[in-house]
């Protein structure tokens, strides 16, 4: 029987799918807690801009005809409000979307940055509330795990080993040409264990181009460079610069890798959802291996253990 019939009847009796597995397996658990953060926090980011508005200080309504307090005014409300401390800044400038007036005052060292309505003097609470720094620091851990540029790459670096994972996943995937419409669904009256195998198997083929897909942008958001000059190279130089082909590639790379689609809650929950997935193929996957491989090692231990 040649290789490739081997492959399409018995693929498990392949040299290169037995070594393709051991790839997957262990690039999979190398990566671990590093997938099921970037999973978790890209799906709450999906809800950045929502998130941001949910945690801001609470803006009025603007008024074009309602009378704004003079910068001396609100100086005076500010100095009311906090004694003892020194106003050193009054903002001059209110839009529609954001009218409020920044304030700052300070006293011995500590600033507090203050968020004034411009038609009262009340003090509306911080500029930058801690919840809009909470999900400031969820979006640098998700881009550049806290380590600013060097975060980046090394996010990247770990963008295109998640691509190698995923690849050899949909080849370890193939059962065999009898059993593979078996590897497409799932079994509820089996038992945990088959229900886990059949977890990871079917949701890994039903959403690989998913997986693909953000282990690809992740790899250009990090290390964009061969990515840019490929598009050079093939690029017609007169072309404008973001309106070629390939420019317009990678801005949808970016798009689909983020998902946050403006007036599509729709795409946007798909979105949310599907980002976990990756999560939940680790912890399958680390199942599978602790029931194949360590379960049986304790199993052959623990005889011997007794026995002394």
């Amino acid at each position: 029987m040649s290789v490739w019939s081997r492959w399409i009847r018995q693929p498990q009796k392949v040299w290169l799918r037995r070594a393709l597995f051991q790839v997957h397996l262990w690039t999979g658990l190398a990566l671990g807690l590093y997938v099921v953060m970037l999973s978790i926090t890209g799906s709450a980011l999906v809800y950045r801009n929502e998130l941001d508005r949910l945690f801001a200080t609470p803006r009025p309504t603007f008024d074009p005809k309602a009378t704004r307090l003079t910068t001396e005014q609100l100086q005076a409300k500010a100095q009311g409000l906090y004694p003892g401390w020194t106003v050193t800044r009054v903002g001059d400038r209110i839009t529609r979307r954001n009218p409020t007036i920044e304030v700052w005052v300070e006293r011995g060292g500590e600033k507090k940055e203050r968020l004034f309505n411009p038609y009262t003097g009340e003090d509306l609470g911080a500029s930058v509330t801690q919840g809009e720094y909470f999900v400031l620091w969820l979006a640098r851990l998700h881009d550049e795990l806290l380590l600013d540029r060097p975060g980046r790459y090394w996010n990247g670096v770990g963008s295109a080993i998640f691509c190698v994972t995923a690849i050899t996943g949909l080849v370890v995937w193939w059962p065999g040409v009898s059993r593979w419409k078996r590897s497409l669904g799932i079994k509820r009256s089996s038992g945990w264990r088959r229900f886990n195998w059949d977890l990871h198997s079917a949701i890994g083929f039903w959403l690989f181009l998913f997986m693909l897909m953000w282990g690809i942008s992740g790899f250009y958001l990090g290390v964009p460079e061969p990515f840019s000059n490929f598009v050079d190279s093939m690029s017609d130089p007169e072309a404008i610069l973001g309106e070629r082909p390939g420019d317009v590639v990678l801005t949808w790379l970016t798009r689909l890798h983020f998902g946050r689609w403006r007036d599509a809650p729709v795409l946007k929950a798909v979105w949310a959802i599907v980002g976990l997935i990756p999560a939940v193929m680790l912890v399958t996957g680390v199942i599978m291996w602790w029931n194949r491989v360590l379960r049986k090692r304790a199993n052959v231990i623990e005889p011997s253990e007794v026995s002394i």
